[in-house]
């Protein structure tokens, strides 16, 4: 008997619910493709000089203890 009341309670709550509505106006987002790529050009720019960066201090260092070890 206890299990028919749980179902039964059960199924008029579930009609109870109902979905959120939102704001009412729909908003439709469209994407340029020439963003996105443009984007993805700086970002791939942006590593090169910071690998480029990293590849003449590592060359200055290589220099610097060459030339220390020479003397």
């Amino acid at each position: 008997m206890s299990t028919e009341k749980i179902i039964n309670t059960d199924t008029q709550n579930l009609t109870s619910f109902t979905t959120p509505k939102t704001g009412g106006s729909k908003r439709t987002a469209r994407v340029d493709i020439n963003h996105l790529l443009a984007r993805v050009r700086k970002e791939k720019e942006d590593e090169n000089k910071i690998n480029l960066v990293f590849f003449g201090l590592f060359l200055a260092v290589v220099i610097v203890a060459g030339v220390i070890l020479t003397f």
